[in-house]
């Protein structure tokens, strides 16, 4: 199914989702934090849905792939980020932001290997 915009797209509505998860989850984390850890993960959750929607308006399969790639990278940056809050804020409960980027994360690698192929 081919779709005209971003914002049909279900991977970008879902981890826009994530980006206010995260915010959510943030604004616990300490003030120690705001220049620390708090950024780094609100640069890597927005950086999500804004490189999907780039590729996507690029218009070209090659540079929406390796958009999908940059947002995937995020991803995994994203997670990284939330396993060490987990371990240094225990106190703070990152569980509906992890199920949110595990799905995310599953649909950005379908949708890369579908255009790969």
């Amino acid at each position: 199914m081919y779709v005209e915009s971003f914002k049909e797209l279900v991977v970008w509505r879902r981890s826009l989702e994530l980006v206010k998860e995260v915010y959510r989850v943030t604004v616990k984390l300490p003030k120690s934090e705001l220049y620390g850890l708090s950024s780094q993960m609100r640069r890597a959750v927005v950086a999500i849905p804004s490189n999907i929607a780039e590729g996507k308006k690029r218009k070209s399969k090659k540079d929406f792939l390796q958009f999908l790639r940059i947002s995937a990278g995020s991803a995994a940056e994203l997670e990284t980020q939330i396993i060490i809050a987990k371990d240094l804020f225990p106190q703070i409960n990152f569980l509906q932001a992890e199920k949110v980027l595990i799905e995310v994360e599953k649909m950005l690698t379908v949708m890369i290997k579908k255009l790969e192929a």
